[in-house]
């Protein structure tokens, strides 16, 4: 980005799209310049508290060599800040991966980065957009000097290695968290099946949770007990269709036993008849 005309640089200088571009220098001697632009965070698909919108600085083109504290030092100039956020690529704020161990966490991407500098009071913001020009933010200064170069690497190097002590302290306490979430798992699970014991009367407990409550699945022993009923009641139904000579004999009497009521029903109807008939004589 081209620096703007000297005539312009003891004010702030803003470029289209609403951006403000503040000039970045290593350090106090330094000749060579960065620029970064800077805008207040206004997203409207974008509404979380993590963010306000009227205290939240968003920073294009943060160098490599800038960490989260860099940042926070450089901007803290315009007024206190709550939290800054570093990013490979704006967007929306992603969700908290669960606590890992510092052992064990991935290395972060080089390269340049945007940042969220979410301030206490928006007038931090405003102080932000309103710095001129020729007034550089410095990143290394004689108080919090900034490792760069060969110093750097061997700083990066020696952090690689891992006490032995510290690791040890560091499995232990995963390893007694496992194991404290294990027994309350088998102390719920034991729970459950005491609930859906059945009493002397045959009847089951069933409660009810509150309605933030999900509902639970079913234990184990429960869906043996299910499945042990649905298999006894089909086996009950295979052994009374299992022989057909049943069926055929039990419709055979059947059509016996209507004949004779029918063959019945016909002589008292006759009968019936005859005493009926007049007989004048």
């Amino acid at each position: 980005m081209a620096a703007p005309t000297k005539k312009n640089t003891s004010v702030a200088c803003v470029i289209p799209g609403g951006f403000t571009v503040l000039s970045l220098k290593f350090c106090s001697n330094s000749t060579a310049q960065h620029q970064l632009c800077v805008k207040e965070h206004r997203v409207r698909a974008e509404s979380s508290a993590h963010r306000p919108q009227d205290r939240t600085l968003f920073v294009l083109n943060i160098p490599p060599y800038c960490s989260q504290s860099v940042v926070k030092d450089m901007f803290s100039q315009f007024g206190p800040i709550q939290h800054v956020e570093l990013s490979e690529k704006p967007g929306a704020v992603e969700d908290k991966q669960p606590d890992l161990s510092p052992y064990f966490t991935p290395a972060q991407k080089r390269c340049f980065k945007v940042a969220y500098v979410v301030f206490k009071h928006s007038s931090g913001v405003a102080a932000a957009k309103a710095h001129p020009y020729d007034s550089p933010l410095i990143v290394s200064t004689t108080e919090k000097p900034v490792q760069t170069g060969l110093k750097k690497w061997i700083h990066e190097y020696k952090q690689t290695f891992i006490k032995p002590e510290l690791l040890q302290k560091a499995v232990d306490d995963f390893m007694s968290q496992y194991d404290k979430r294990k027994e309350e798992e088998e102390e719920r699970q034991k729970k459950e099946v005491e609930e859906q014991q059945e009493d002397e009367d045959g009847w089951v407990k069933v409660t009810k949770g509150g309605k933030s409550m999900k509902s639970r699945p079913h234990s184990e022993a429960a869906n043996q007990r299910v499945l042990q009923k649905e298999h006894n009641k089909k086996k009950r139904k295979e052994l009374l269709n299992f022989y057909t000579w049943q069926h055929r004999d039990s419709k055979r009497e059947h059509i016996a036993e209507l004949r004779r009521k029918f063959e019945e029903d016909k002589q008292r109807i006759a009968l019936l008849r005859a005493q009926r008939k007049f007989r004048p004589y």
